[in-house]
């Protein structure tokens, strides 16, 4: 099994975009399963020791998840994904940003609006994600906000997954 899985991670401030690409050692429809379903969005996409819990999820266009990520002391931070476009195992498209628990989103915070990419090549699934955000001082919130290493701990989550699998 393949032990070191390319994990790039980039910003570009000039158009206000992260921009992420990361291999995972699946199959394309394992991945997107992973990323599309909230029974197993729930398993790693909150980094550890936080967990993710959905309230709810319609992964359509126009549909929407709410869920919380939830501390090891019960506390719970909100957020809500609006889906603006779905291209069955290639591709899907949303808004992000912080709420309450209803969906009501919380304007002190930005949002984002992420374009996630899936592409297999030689029995690895690649995931390309491009995180643009409204401007510069947005962008850099969410760096300042521990936004790189929390993701890169959700990514390693995604890999355990997969390896209990196999």
């Amino acid at each position: 099994m393949k032990s070191n899985l390319l994990m790039d991670f980039s910003v570009d401030k000039g158009n206000s975009t992260v921009n992420v690409k990361r291999e995972f050692n699946a199959p394309i429809s394992d991945v997107w399963s992973a990323w599309t379903e909230p029974e197993i969005l729930d398993q790693w996409w909150a980094p550890a020791p936080w967990k993710s819990r959905t309230k709810k999820m319609n992964f359509n266009e126009g549909g929407q998840r709410l869920y919380a990520m939830v501390g090891p002391e019960g506390e719970e931070h909100w957020a809500l994904a609006d889906f603006t476009s779905i291209t069955p195992k290639t591709n899907f498209k949303y808004l992000d940003a912080f709420c309450d628990s209803e969906g009501n989103l919380n304007v002190d915070f930005p949002r984002s609006d992420w374009n996630v990419s899936f592409d297999e090549q030689n029995g690895s699934t690649f995931v390309n994600i491009a995180i643009k955000h409204e401007n510069l001082s947005d962008l850099e919130k969410i760096i300042e906000m521990g936004f790189k290493e929390g993701f890169t701990i959700a990514m390693e989550g995604l890999d355990k997954i997969f390896e209990a699998k196999k």
